[in-house]
């Protein structure tokens, strides 16, 4: 199954802002079940005050739909948008541009195989043939081949349903599929059905890093810079204020009735993740050139399944770091 969809061009996500100065509103895409401090900015108005601007908020299942929905021009920016839904995006001809490193977790995407399989890293070759539901396209997809080809699994042997984690979770619940790949709440409810094949660490180990990034539009990005560094700078903020510990008996009943979820879980999730710097994020480990060295990887292994048709020659010209390190002088 190939992952390429039909792509309008990026001026078309463009044309809804005549450039930063006439901007009415901004449109962006997050994940709910995915606790992030930016959630206390949005909710407090951080973002509106900073802008200038009223900003819009909607929710999605997949990175993905968030690409489709920036190809129509629905959306205008989406944070924590998986780096594998991105490099399909891209390599089907979307010119999008990476802005930020939303956040690191890889202990907070992965597979679950149901308990009563009995199946761990141990005897993972049993999967064979087994059914499994995965969000394709996606940080959790690129996770399963890269772990079922550690685990010497011939993919051809499954059978692959295509499923966003909400409903993934409630299949491996009902015992319709066998394994279960995905992320936040979903992930957790899986979790009270099965076991994990690999850890976090582990699955680094392997070279499977999990992050996922701020994207936009890349003409809308190049008319709007000074609405894209703000919108930044106000992320870097929120960051800045959890990495606290005073401020987190504030916004986490904040983040965590944003994000659907009760407190407790909200902690548990949120603590498994990592938010670089901004210096940290202009650095050589993330887009100061790691980033496009692994989306080309990811490619490949997407290449290589089948999944999509082809891999850009680079994906140097789909980082740009100029927004962010203009937020650093804001």
């Amino acid at each position: 199954m190939t992952l390429k969809g039909k792509f309008l061009s990026a001026a078309a996500a463009a044309a809804l802002f005549a450039g930063a100065g006439n901007a009415q509103d901004l449109t962006v895409a997050y994940f709910l079940e995915w606790p992030m401090p930016f959630q206390y900015a949005k909710e407090t108005g951080m973002y509106d005050e900073a802008l200038g601007l009223k900003v819009n908020w909607r929710a999605f299942d997949t990175g993905t739909a968030m690409s489709a929905a920036m190809a129509s021009g629905d959306v205008h920016l989406s944070v924590s948008q998986g780096v594998p839904p991105f490099v399909v995006a891209t390599s089907a001809g979307q010119d999008l541009q990476i802005l930020d490193v939303a956040v690191s977790y890889s202990d907070n995407d992965n597979c679950v195989v149901r308990d009563v399989l009995e199946i761990d890293k141990t005897n993972a070759a049993d999967l064979a043939g087994k059914k499994v539901a995965v969000p394709l396209g996606t940080a959790a997809h690129y996770g399963f081949l890269k772990q079922m080809n550690h685990f010497g699994v011939d993919i051809g042997t499954m059978e692959v349903v295509n499923m966003a984690p909400p409903e993934g979770a409630a299949a491996i619940a009902q015992g319709a599929v066998d394994m279960f790949c995905g992320w936040g709440g979903s992930l957790r409810r899986a979790e009270e059905h099965g076991n994990v094949l690999l850890t976090g660490a582990e699955k680094e180990e392997l070279g499977i890093l999990v992050f996922d990034v701020t994207s936009g539009p890349a003409a809308f990005v190049a008319e709007n810079p000074d609405v894209v560094a703000t919108f930044l700078k106000v992320t870097a903020e929120a960051n800045a204020m959890w990495a606290d510990p005073a401020n987190r008996d504030k916004m986490l009943p904040v983040i965590a009735k944003d994000s659907g979820m009760d407190e407790a879980d909200t902690a548990r999730t949120i603590d498994t993740f990592v938010f670089p710097t901004v210096e940290e994020q202009l650095s050589a480990k993330w887009l100061g050139g790691g980033a496009q060295e692994f989306m080309k990887g990811v490619a490949e292994v997407f290449v290589e399944a089948g999944s999509i048709d082809s891999a850009l020659a680079t994906y140097e010209n789909n980082v740009n770091t100029g927004p962010l390190a203009a937020s650093q002088g804001m």
